[in-house]
């Protein structure tokens, strides 16, 4: 008992760390991009959602070398990607008068999202069926094979940096460059430290209860990992800049699935993945992602009915999960 209460108390403790180094880092990033002049888009589709992507980037390094679990890491990217693209929009539109998207970000953003998702799939396929060791079950991830997402990610970068190079500030803010780049770089420590507590109380919990690492990574681990998000997403929302809202949700998503999970590849040297319990949850995230264009892409709003619904397909995510994992239903092998 007395574990499970110090579990519980230190996984508060570091949700409340990510909490304030996401706080930090949302402030320190949006006078930076004011300074440099970055419109909004890019504001939210790059600097903010990789800046808010850092717990997910440092749940995949931790798991992998401090913990050996890379399968933890992935485990809570994937989840993380779920929880992003149902509940933050829907906390976002239920905190605001009004979410609204454009045709830029179901076009541009949401697309080469969905061509993210399909990269990653594609590279545990590869893995499964073509690196020497691979099988159905276990796919091996090669730096190799890693290179595929990161390049893909490279043209996402320069997609953005071309609408950067036709936009002509129009704010001149004054800040204090090193003080803002101290304050950055002292958020993402801070978040840093959160997820490996967030992380230790997890895999505490997991053995105390004797359930798989899995379910704690695409459940617990990925919604505190998912704070940063959320809370960057409602606050724009709230102040009525639902652009920056929309396209941090999807410019982090893209960072993680093509960015973080290949960091982990590459500090590990290789990585296994149940190959099997990966082909139904990313079938989940592809579901999840049509979804949200499909609604996003109605009127070009969000509205509050259809929030309340996307909450509760993240309910039922999370009841499937926890379903499988205690053996009622067996439609994800290796869970």
């Amino acid at each position: 008992m007395n574990g499970i209460l110090v579990s519980l108390a230190l996984a508060v403790v570091a949700t409340g760390v990510i909490w304030k180094g996401s706080e930090l880092l949302e402030g320190s990033s949006e006078r930076l991009s004011k300074y440099y002049g970055l419109p909004v888009a890019v504001h939210g589709a790059i600097v903010v959602a990789v800046g808010s992507s850092f717990p997910e980037l440092s749940s995949v390094v931790i798991s992998t070398l401090v913990h050996g679990e890379f399968s933890l890491g992935v485990g809570a990217i994937v989840g993380s990607a779920i929880f992003n693209l149902l509940v933050i929009p829907a906390l976002s539109a239920l905190f605001s008068d009004q979410l609204e998207a454009t045709r830029d970000i179901v076009h541009k953003d949401a697309q080469f999202y969905i061509i993210s998702v399909l990269v990653l799939f594609i590279v545990f396929a590869l893995g499964a069926t073509y690196v020497p060791g691979g099988t159905n079950g276990a796919a091996i991830l090669t730096p190799p094979l890693a290179a595929i997402p990161l390049a893909t990610y490279g043209v996402y970068v320069f997609l953005h940096q071309q609408d950067a190079s036709d936009h002509a500030a129009t704010e001149v803010v004054d800040v204090n460059l090193l003080r803002e780049w101290a304050t950055l770089a002292g958020a993402l420590v801070l978040i840093a430290v959160g997820v490996e507590g967030i992380i230790r109380a997890a895999l505490t919990l997991g053995a105390i209860f004797d359930t798989p690492s899995f379910l704690w990574g695409i459940t617990v681990i990925a919604a505190a990992t998912s704070l940063p998000d959320a809370f960057v997403s409602v606050r724009a929302a709230a102040n009525g800049e639902d652009v920056t809202s929309l396209t941090n949700v999807l410019g982090s998503n893209t960072f993680n699935l093509l960015v973080a999970i290949p960091v982990g590849v590459l500090l590990a040297g290789s990585a296994t993945i149940n190959f099997l319990a990966a082909i139904p949850t990313m079938g989940f995230l592809a579901f999840a992602t049509i979804v949200f264009i499909v609604f996003t892409r109605t009127d070009l709003e969000l509205t509050d009915n259809e929030a309340i619904g996307f909450l509760g397909l993240y309910a039922l995510f999370l009841a499937w999960m926890v379903l499988e994992s205690v053996g009622l239903i067996e439609t994800v092998q290796g869970i």
